[in-house]
C-alpha cells in the first residue's frame, strides 16, 4: 500500500515536472518566436535598402574588398530631389568616408557640390552635384572617383525625406548650434526654424533645415559641411545607443525605405556589430582647401591641386593602398580656406 502511494506521488511530481518542462519550454518558444518574427520583420526591412545597382570592383582595384576585414570606402549621397518630383535630383552633398574594420578608423571628407569637375561620361566640366541628375549612382561615383583618384568602393544615397524620418526614428538628435541662425522649413515655405547658439535637440524637419542653410553661414559650403557631418555622427551616436534597441523596427522601417546601398544587408549588420559602441568623436574629418570662381556667370568651387593631392594621399594611406614608410603630408582636419 505504501509502495502504491508513493509510486502515484512519484507520477504525480513527474507529471508536474513535465508540465512545467512544457511551460518553460512554450515560453520559451513563443519569446523566440516573437524575437524571430521581429528580426525578420527588422530584417526585412533593411533587404529593401539594397538597392540592385552593383558594379564589379573599382578598376582602382586589383581585387574586390572583403569590407568586414579590409579597410573600404563608401560615397554617402544626399539627394535633392524634391523639386524633380523623387526622380533624378541633384546631390545635395557628398561625403567619402573611409573605414578600417580593423583599427575602428573613419575618415569622412565633404566634397562641395559646386566643386567643378569632369562628369564621367560627358566629357565636359560641371559641378559635381550635376553627376547624379545626368546619371544617378553610376556616374557620381564614376565621377568621385576620377576626381580624387581614390577607390570608391560603396554607396549609400538617402534623400531628403529619408533623413528626416531617420532623425525622428532615432529619436531626434543634440547638436551644438555654432551660431544663431535662421531656415525655412522644407514642408512650409512659410515656416522659419530659428536655431540658437549652442546645444540644441532637433527632430527630423528641424535637422533638415539645420544641414541644408548656406546663405548665412559665413563659413560657406565648409560650415555646411561641417554640420552635415556633425548631425550624420550624431544619427550614428543613436544607432550605437541603448536606447535604439527599442526603436530598432521603426529605424528598420525608415532606412529600409528611404536608404538605398550597393552593401548586402548581412554585410552591414556584421559591420555594425564590429562597430557597437563606436565613438564618433574620434571620426577624423578631411578638409577639401580652394576658392570661389565665377565662369561664365555661374559660381563654382575650385579645389586646390596641393590640398586635392593630400586628400588624396590621406584616403589612400587610410585604405593602406600608401606604402606605410612614404612619406604623406597631414591634411588639416580643423581649417580650410573659403568653401
Amino acid at each position: 500500500m505504501t509502495d502504491r502511494y508513493e509510486y502515484l506521488q512519484q507520477q504525480r511530481k513527474k507529471k508536474k515536472r513535465r508540465r512545467r518542462i512544457a511551460f518553460f519550454l512554450l515560453l520559451l518558444l513563443l519569446v523566440a518566436g516573437g524575437i524571430g518574427y521581429y528580426a525578420y520583420n527588422s530584417y526585412s526591412s533593411l533587404s529593401q535598402v539594397y538597392s540592385g545597382f552593383k558594379r564589379d570592383k573599382s578598376k582602382l582595384r586589383t581585387e574586390e574588398v572583403e569590407m568586414t576585414k579590409k579597410p573600404f570606402s563608401v560615397l554617402i549621397m544626399g539627394i535633392e530631389n524634391y523639386a524633380t518630383g523623387g526622380q533624378g535630383g541633384r546631390t545635395d552633398s557628398l561625403i567619402f568616408a573611409t573605414v578600417n574594420p580593423k583599427t575602428k578608423q573613419v575618415s569622412m571628407m565633404s566634397i562641395p557640390r559646386d566643386s567643378r569637375v569632369t562628369i564621367a561620361g560627358r566629357d565636359k566640366k560641371d559641378k559635381i552635384n550635376a553627376a547624379h541628375a545626368y546619371g544617378g549612382e553610376k556616374m557620381t561615383i564614376e565621377t568621385v572617383e576620377n576626381f580624387l583618384n581614390v577607390p570608391v568602393d560603396h554607396y549609400v544615397k538617402i534623400d531628403f525625406n529619408g533623413f528626416k524620418q531617420i532623425v525622428d526614428a532615432v529619436g531626434g538628435v543634440t547638436v551644438d548650434v555654432p551660431f544663431d541662425f535662421k531656415e525655412r522649413s522644407d514642408e512650409n515655405w512659410y515656416k522659419e526654424i530659428k536655431f540658437k547658439k549652442g546645444s540644441q535637440h532637433l527632430n527630423g524637419e528641424e535637422a533638415l533645415a539645420y544641414v541644408r542653410m548656406r546663405k548665412e553661414d559665413p563659413r560657406g559650403d565648409f560650415g555646411r559641411a561641417q554640420r552635415q557631418r556633425q548631425v550624420l555622427a550624431a544619427v550614428i551616436s543613436k544607432l550605437n545607443s541603448p536606447s535604439s534597441v527599442l526603436k530598432i523596427t521603426d529605424i528598420a522601417k525608415a532606412i529600409g525605405k528611404y536608404v538605398k546601398t550597393d552593401i548586402p544587408v548581412s554585410d552591414g549588420l556584421a559591420l555594425y556589430k564590429e562597430f557597437s559602441g563606436f565613438d564618433t568623436s574620434a571620426i577624423q574629418t578631411i578638409a577639401l582647401e580652394g576658392q570661389d570662381e565665377k565662369i561664365g556667370g555661374i559660381y563654382y568651387f575650385a579645389p586646390s591641386e596641393e590640398s586635392l593631392k593630400k586628400a588624396h594621399d590621406t584616403l589612400m594611406q587610410n585604405l593602406e593602398l600608401l606604402p606605410s614608410t612614404e612619406e604623406t603630408p597631414q591634411t588639416d582636419t580643423n581649417t580650410s580656406k573659403k568653401q
